[in-house]
């Protein structure tokens, strides 16, 4: 599985990031609680959590490379929201979120944030991440405009800083799945925001 690294921060700018050789991430039995274990031990060894994230796309690129089973672990999308969302792990008092998303085509995402840093990883299908950033209106303090956009297919990963807006939908003849972690959320970070009003909401 080939794919690219791609980097969403706060300003609405993407780049390019460096990606690690599907061949030079192979392992025998590599399952989820060993990634799960890698990634708590990085993110305890940094007091910054955006630092890490070269180092986690490469540990979930390893995840997806080494785990058909996660690659399997995915709903059928609900004929009434059009996504689904399968959750992998869920212990109390663990940081992380960890789940697949599966969207069906022609599906659309409201803008927003995250309130945290995240990961996701497209294991199916295709989607197009629309990015934005605040225009720092002095009417409108929410207002935001588009910045660009970028199709992202099976094998690439996009990380994404606490304060990066973004959309998605998924285009193309098949549902989007796609692997996502995030970190804690702060709930009063987490924005939606109303290209009409011009206002964010907490979500």
């Amino acid at each position: 599985m080939k794919g690219r690294d791609w980097l969403l921060t706060g300003d609405g700018q993407h780049q390019a990031c460096k990606s690690v050789r599907s061949w030079d991430l192979l392992r025998e039995n590599y399952r989820l609680y060993r990634f799960l274990t890698e990634v708590e031990d990085v993110l305890n060894g940094s007091d910054n959590e955006t630092n890490c994230l070269p180092e986690t796309r490469m540990l979930v690129r390893r995840l997806i490379v080494n785990s058909y089973w996660v690659q399997s672990q995915h709903l059928e999308p609900s004929p009434k929201t059009g996504n689904s969302v399968l959750l992998l792990y869920d212990e109390l008092g663990f940081p992380l979120t960890v789940q697949t998303v599966t969207f069906a085509p022609g599906t659309r995402s409201n803008i927003h944030n995250h309130g945290t840093w995240g990961i996701v990883a497209v294991l199916k299908g295709q989607e197009k991440n629309t990015f934005w950033r605040r225009t720092n209106s002095p009417e409108f303090q929410d207002k935001i405009e588009a910045t660009g956009e970028v199709t992202l297919f099976p094998g690439d990963i996009i990380s994404f800083t606490p304060d990066a807006i973004h959309s998605v939908e998924a285009v193309g003849d098949e549902p989007t799945v796609t692997f996502n972690i995030y970190g804690e959320t702060d709930p009063n970070e987490r924005f939606e925001f109303d290209l009409v009003s011009h206002k964010a909401r907490n979500f």
